[in-house]
Order: C-alpha cells, then sequence, then structure tokens
C-alpha cells in the first residue's frame, strides 16, 4: 500500500496521497484512512475526476450514508448529496454537523466544486484536544453535563437582514422541529476519546436556565476554537476534506465577497452518543428515521 499520511498541524489535520479515490478502495486502503481519520480528524485528498457518484462509493467504505439532511433538499438525483451553496445560505457558524437528531453523522465529506479566488476556508476544530486542554475543575463540571440540541436556531440563516428567501430557507430548515437530549462529553466509540460535543445546535444544559446555559456553553466552546485546535483548510478545487463528526466542529468563514462558492457534502451514518457513564443521548421531539440509520 502506497498510503501516505502528512500532518498540517501539530493537533488536528493530515493530507492523504497515494490513493486514488475515484476507483473502490482496497480493504486495507479503507482501514488506513479509517486509523488515520481517528489520529488526525480532518483529512484532505485529491478528488480530481470525482463526481457525485465517487463520492457517495468513497463514503460508503466508512458506513451506509445519510440521506442529505433532515429538513434540506438534496442534489437533484442524488439524494444523498447536499449541496452547499454561498446562494443557499452560509454556515459561518461553529458546529457539529446535524446534533439535533439522536443519531447524528459519523462522519462528513466535503467535495469542493466552485471555490472563490480569495476566502471560503472551512475550519474544523479537534473537540478531544478541547477536552484535554479543560482545567480540572472544568472537566469534572463538564463530565457532568447533558445539552438540548435543537435546529430551531439555524446557524445558515443569520437574523439580520433575512428577506423572502431567507425566510423561506429558515421554514424549510426548521420545518420538522427536532430537539435532542447530548452528553456534553463523548466517548468516542472506536477510540475511547472523550471529546467535547457541543457546538451551535447546543442551545440549553439539562436542567440550567437559557441564561446559565449560555455562559457555560460559551466557555466550554472557547476551549474548542482555540487557534491551536483548529486547521483553517483553504479550498482548492477538486479536493475532498474528510472529517470526524463525532469528535470535531466545524465553520465556514464567509470572507469572500459573495463570490460563487459550492461544496458537495455527503455523510456517513451514525451511532447514538454515549456519555461517561454510558448512558446514551435521547430524543425528545422530532424523528429522523428517514434521514439516517443507526449505525452498528
Amino acid at each position: 500500500m502506497s498510503l501516505e499520511i502528512t500532518k498540517l498541524t501539530a493537533r488536528i489535520g493530515a493530507r492523504v496521497s497515494g490513493v486514488d479515490v475515484t476507483r473502490p478502495l482496497a480493504p486495507e486502503e479503507a482501514a488506513g484512512i479509517r486509523e488515520a481519520l481517528n489520529v488526525h480528524k480532518a483529512l484532505v485528498l485529491d478528488a480530481r475526476g470525482l463526481d457525485d457518484a465517487g463520492q457517495q462509493a468513497f463514503a460508503r467504505h466508512f458506513g451506509d450514508l445519510t440521506t442529505a439532511h433532515p429538513t434540506v433538499g438534496a442534489v437533484d438525483g442524488a439524494p444523498n448529496v447536499l449541496p452547499v451553496d454561498s446562494e443557499r445560505g452560509r454556515a459561518n457558524h461553529w458546529h457539529t454537523d446535524v446534533t439535533f437528531v439522536v443519531t447524528p453523522p459519523q462522519a462528513t465529506s466535503l467535495r469542493s466544486l466552485t471555490v472563490p479566488a480569495y476566502g471560503g476556508e472551512t475550519l474544523i476544530a479537534n473537540a478531544g484536544a478541547a477536552y484535554r486542554d479543560l482545567p480540572e475543575p472544568l472537566r469534572r463540571l463538564a463530565d457532568t453535563l447533558w445539552a438540548e440540541h435543537t435546529n430551531d436556531y439555524d446557524y445558515a440563516v443569520p437574523e439580520e437582514d433575512v428577506d423572502e428567501e431567507r425566510a423561506a430557507q429558515r421554514a424549510r430548515f426548521t420545518s420538522i422541529k427536532y430537539r435532542t437530549a447530548h452528553p456534553v462529553v463523548r466517548v468516542h466509540p472506536l477510540t475511547g476519546e472523550r471529546g467535547l460535543f457541543i457546538g451551535g445546535f447546543a442551545q440549553r444544559v439539562v436542567g440550567l436556565s437559557a441564561g446559565e446555559s449560555r455562559k457555560i456553553l460559551d466557555l466550554l466552546q472557547s476551549y474548542v476554537t482555540r487557534p491551536e485546535n483548529v486547521l483553517r483548510h483553504r479550498w482548492s478545487e477538486n479536493e475532498l476534506v474528510l472529517f470526524d463528526n463525532r469528535i470535531t466542529q466545524h465553520y465556514a468563514v464567509d470572507n469572500y465577497d459573495g463570490l460563487p462558492r459550492r461544496l458537495h457534502r455527503v455523510t456517513v451514518a451514525g451511532d447514538v452518543p454515549v456519555g461517561l457513564e454510558g448512558k446514551e443521548s435521547y430524543a425528545i421531539e422530532g424523528d429522523a428515521s428517514h434521514y439516517t440509520p443507526v449505525a452498528a
């Protein structure tokens, strides 16, 4: 096997070379990429020649696929592919994908189609390193907390300047209301690593008021987004980024003056998150069975 893994930063990110993602992966290649994902959390690969069908085939090496999104439409003819298009909204907010359902995706792949001449980077943060950075008293507190995640807060549509089109996008995003309780500290099912499982959809700490929750979540979030924990990926066309949605957050930087920016997203179905005491996440509102199976 000629797989080569080159670190991009000390705490997160690696470039993978020596593999052709346009063809089926050999078992040892898939295993090598999975191991690299466990270690580095976010991987960058050459995607020249890859189309929607190929991106879906690549992602299937790591598990069953979700549909594109619980409430937002897919690419025509490709129900597992979500268009991440600057004209449809901008995810310039830290989040982990679809944590408002009880089984969020385990992994996300993003493929660049159109990139602006400048800006438009994707930031990806290591939530495992953030947990390890916590001072011991904060870590002990976080270990006990659960948070409610909901899509009623729309990271993709800012409140300001909401015109008719933006309002319609928001209505689609929240057309099914979801609310799910997850442990603030999640145990990774493959590595046993602990990570802060919060982000933009986490709106309230179970048992606390909205104001108390915001202060605690903001404090914990500040450790996730420390510069040392963040990979800033500057896109080129025909690149594929694969990141571990169980233990990362990401942010699409809106710094490209409205120039065209289009990626395609395919996500791999995930398991039910588990906290330190073995308790599983639980749904409070909304059925996502049409969106994703439960990963074994």
